[in-house]
């Protein structure tokens, strides 16, 4: 009976989201206001609780281990633990996208209680353009991917989860990213009624800010923890490989990252109207290219979902419906959309124009190298490979500058600059960052690469921390926090990529080995079980002077499904991690082990959650300041 529920709660709340597109287009037509109004934002509200009904219908079949749902006998096992049973609801296909239309419910729901500022002619466009984007995935999930399709007779057990996927991290990595899509498709509404009524300014840029803001720090967090994830759990030994479905969610963090600059000067300035427009199209775009890859059956990841391709073809014609319809209405309304006020060069809006043009030109660079492969291969039959190689040789004299405008654009005044005064705060951190560099290259290290690389971290990290020196607002104080981040993640990557050292060993229990300063030595190998799996456990003893530690890798073979997987262990000190893998045995009573050392690679993650939180802070700084603006008081 739940699953049914939860099935006609889906189809009650697409007649809502139907409600509120045609509903909304008459009462907006005959310029009644209010009469959409009282339609369209008791339907936003109840169809965010009929969503969150049906999703909570679907955990329940997954918490109860109903197997006559197809997705639970599908995608769990009564012998999963049963924390994983939860997330397992949302680790698969039908699940996923249940979750991100009912965040984008919630989101619309949220946007049309909010939205107000702008008049309720916008409010009820913004209403029913939201409900226009959830009805496409209503259809999708409803006549592609029903969550609660049944199967009769019901199995006995289920087929059990991808083991890779049984981790704590994937309770928090999806929602986070699928949170940071939702939030782009609410800027997107944003733009679209913004061009419907034409009513693109500062006041409209403030209003969605924080829409953009609340996005880009759940992509950064997601993409951050979804990094970790691969690093700890995969055994690969890195933390990002540019796999096509990483690039997937870091095409959106670039366009979002260079749509917030630009809305901030247009809310500053009233500048750059049609490009934070297009932007936001943009970034919308690429949340759904990166639904559509994870989900089309084009690609082959450990990331992706194996669907169909007739799916993946519903999602593109969704692409081109929203997409292509946004930008025939822009090309339609641009040219009743003002250019905004002019600015110098040498000013902040300068800066952040320079900006949005590299973050632009490192998306493109990221777009070519992930889908070139597929469109090659799709047209010659060929196969090609784009790896590190490409994205490295292409985008660190990008990302270089990018970094050292980070550090100068927010020393810079609106309109214009005492050029006399920015010369004598960045000749400061120049030297500091030039002291870091001599005293680097002393210390041994001789990558020209990364002591550039830090030494701009660090230029970096002393310009954003100068911004707090005379009481910041929340709003300045969060953006030197995002950008401390983004310094400390520079310093975690060029350390590591400079310093990192990797020794695949045989060893036997009792032999030792020397590794970067470290004494290995195998103790034992032994059974273990799990819950839902047996294993063979590795005990590695490691000194680094006169301490000792323990590192106890293991290999899991699982039954339900049958998958073999490499548990790593890591010993994380204050200068790096130390990394073991256990491999197969031989046989003759060793064992294969991979050790690798990575100096201050933590900094990375610590680096990303920091910059997600600067985002959280200059949200909160710009509610702060819209209370201060009501109340006619000073910044």
């Amino acid at each position: 009976m739940i699953p049914e529920l939860g099935h006609l709660a889906l189809w009650l709340a697409a007649a809502l989201a139907l409600m509120q597109l045609v509903g909304g287009e008459v009462s907006l037509r005959r310029r009644d206001d209010d009469a959409a109004l009282r339609l369209l934002v008791p339907a936003a509200i109840v169809q965010a609780a009929l969503c969150l009904f049906a999703f909570g219908a679907l955990i329940y079949c997954f918490a109860v281990s109903d197997f006559s749902v197809q997705l639970v006998a599908t995608n769990s096992h009564t012998m999963k633990p049963f924390g994983y049973k939860l997330t397992g609801a949302w680790a698969n296909h039908e699940g996923s996208m249940l979750l991100w239309v009912s965040v984008l419910a919630v989101f619309a729901a949220a946007a049309a209680y909010r939205a107000r500022a702008l008049g309720p002619r916008f409010r009820g466009r913004l209403i029913q353009t939201t409900g226009a984007i959830a009805l496409g995935f209503y259809a999708y999930l409803l006549l592609s991917s029903n969550p609660f399709l049944r199967l009769d007779p019901a199995p006995v057990e289920g087929n059990g989860l991808n083991p890779l996927l049984q981790d704590p991290g994937l309770a928090f990595h999806p929602p986070l990213l699928y949170l940071g899509y939702v939030g782009l498709s609410v800027a997107f509404a944003f733009a679209v009624a913004a061009l419907i009524e034409r009513q693109v300014g500062p006041q409209w840029a403030r209003a969605v800010k924080p829409w953009i803001l609340a996005a880009w720090a759940c992509l950064t967090a997601g993409i951050t923890l979804g990094s970790f994830w691969a690093y700890y759990e995969l055994g690969w030994g890195g933390w990002w490989f540019w796999d096509p479905v990483e690039n997937a969610s870091l095409m959106p963090w670039l366009a979002a990252t260079a749509l917030f600059h630009s809305a901030s000067v247009l809310a500053q300035r009233d500048a750059l109207r049609n490009w934070t427009i297009l932007l936001a199209v943009a970034a919308f775009s690429f949340s759904m290219i990166g639904t559509f890859i994870v989900r089309s059956g084009l690609l082959t990841s450990v990331h992706a979902f194996a669907v169909d391709p007739e799916r993946g073809l519903f999602l593109l014609a969704l692409l081109g419906l929203y997409v292509g319809g946004a930008l025939t209405l822009y090309a339609l309304r641009a040219g009743t959309v003002s250019a905004g006020a002019g600015f110098r060069l040498l000013s902040r809006e300068g800066a952040l124009v320079v900006n949005n043009l590299l973050l632009s030109a490192i998306l493109g660079v990221v777009f070519i190298g992930t889908l070139y492969p597929v469109a090659l291969e799709g047209l010659t039959g060929e196969r090609v490979s784009v790896g590190p190689p490409y994205f490295e040789a292409a985008l660190v004299p990008l990302i270089l500058p990018l970094l050292i405008l980070m550090a100068v654009g927010p020393l810079l005044s609106w309109r214009k600059m005492n050029v006399a005064r920015l010369k004598s705060r960045l000749l400061f951190f120049a030297a500091a960052a030039l002291v870091v560099a001599v005293a680097i290259w002393l210390g041994g290290m001789r990558s020209v690469l990364a002591i550039a690389g830090i030494a701009i971290a660090v230029w970096l990290a002393i310009a954003s921390l100068s911004l707090l020196r005379k009481r910041p607002s929340a709003r300045i104080f969060g953006t030197a926090v995002a950008h401390l981040g983004a310094a400390i993640i520079a310093v975690g990557v060029s350390v590591s990529a400079a310093g990192s050292l990797e020794r695949t060993l045989s060893l036997a229990p009792g032999e030792t080995a020397n590794m970067a300063g470290f004494a290995v030595r195998m103790l034992n190998v032994e059974p273990t079980a799990g819950p839902n799996y047996t294993s063979v456990m590795g005990t590695l003893d490691v000194g680094r002077g006169t301490r000792t530690y323990m590192l106890m890798p293991e290999r899991r073979a699982f039954i339900t499904p049958m998958q073999v997987t490499t548990e790593t262990d890591i010993l994380p000190l204050w200068d790096g991690n130390l990394y073991a893998v256990l491999g197969e045995g031989s046989g003759d009573g060793r064992w294969q082990v991979r050790l690798n050392w990575q100096p201050m690679i933590a900094l990375i993650w610590i680096g990303g959650i920091i910059a997600a939180l600067g985002g959280v802070v200059a949200i909160y700084g710009g509610r702060v300041q819209r209370r201060r603006d009501r109340r006619g008081l000073p910044a």
